[in-house]
């Protein structure tokens, strides 16, 4: 199968730093699948996924996406591009949602397809289906300050997908909850992977990255361990892996 994303030679050092973030790291990520990153602080993880997202210009190497117009290499965009194509193309869940406070829920998510420029009311509309797909009636109208955390990350993934992004990516998005909350918001991102979305998720977690179809773990910049879940947690969880 064609990879979605297909990273080569990805290297990344900061300034000041004497040794790389990310060392000359490759990995391709299929179509409909997830995709755990894990490793010890430092190891490079948050790093790889900004530089496969086009947050971040890796030093040298290249990130091939396949987007609706076509393959692109992300690495070699300027900072327009990338951050056009993050709008168009790919959606985000962070660690604590990254939501605008001064916005409600609803306008947190319309404003993703407000900026594709789709007219407000129907941007509004779209975000309503999504809010109310993901449970979350009736508090269309809160404000960051009045949802549970919980509550912010439905927003948040509300957010990701109501742009019909193919690909999302997750920066720990259950570092900030509970274990009872982890589960549901792991349970909704895994939930859009059944329904074709691949998803790449940075976690400390093991619970998590045990859900997940595939896990790779970063040591010093370096991919040190890349495994498929076994079989019976592809069964019960909630897709075949790479």
């Amino acid at each position: 199968m064609t990879s979605l994303l297909s990273a080569r030679g990805l290297t990344m050092h900061y300034p000041g730093s004497t040794s790389p973030a990310l060392d000359s790291v490759d990995l391709d990520i299929v179509p409909g699948t997830s995709v755990a990153v894990m490793g010890a602080s430092g190891s490079g993880k948050t790093t790889l996924l900004h530089c496969l997202a086009g947050i971040l210009r890796p030093t040298t190497g290249s990130v091939m996406l396949q987007a609706g117009s076509g393959p692109v290499d992300v690495a070699a965009m300027d900072d327009a591009a990338r951050a056009r194509l993050r709008r168009e193309e790919l959606g985000f869940v962070f660690q604590q949602g990254l939501l605008l406070g001064e916005l409600t829920a609803l306008e947190n998510v319309a404003v993703a397809r407000m900026l594709a420029g789709v007219p407000r009311a129907q941007a509004e509309a779209e975000a309503q289906q999504w809010l109310a797909h993901l449970g979350l009636t009736g508090l269309e109208q809160r404000r960051l300050g009045e949802l549970s955390g919980g509550q912010a990350q439905r927003v948040a993934i509300a957010r990701a997908q109501v742009t019909g992004a193919r690909l999302i990516f997750a920066d720990e998005p259950t570092g900030a909850l509970d274990s009872a909350t982890s589960v549901e918001v792991l349970d909704l991102l895994l939930a859009a992977v059944a329904t074709g979305r691949t998803l790449v998720v940075v976690t400390h977690d093991a619970d998590v990255a045990r859900r997940c179809g595939r896990t790779v773990v970063l040591r010093d910049g370096h991919v040190v361990s890349d495994t498929a879940a076994p079989a019976a947690t592809a069964a019960t969880g909630t897709e075949t892996a790479r």
